[in-house]
């Protein structure tokens, strides 16, 4: 089983054996390690891995999970 960590103003950290990242062509990617980190700063010059570089950018976002939210995914 996968798990994915959304980590405090940084990457999300994806952990689980049974994992395949696949691009919009669903084309698999060669995953450099496990557990890898995917960006959501933007700013990676690895995309769609994590460099580190939201930390160089100042990247900050809300990652609280809100209980009984109703909001759905765009």
């Amino acid at each position: 089983m996968a798990k994915i960590t959304v980590r405090k103003n940084a990457s999300l950290l994806v952990e689980g054996d049974d994992v395949s990242l696949v691009d919009g062509d669903g084309k698999e990617y060669a995953l450099p390690k496990r557990p890898f980190s995917l960006c959501r700063c933007g700013a990676s010059t690895r995309k769609p891995f994590c460099d580190g570089s939201h930390s160089r950018v100042g990247f900050a976002a809300a990652e609280a999970a809100v209980p009984g939210s109703t909001e759905r995914p765009a």
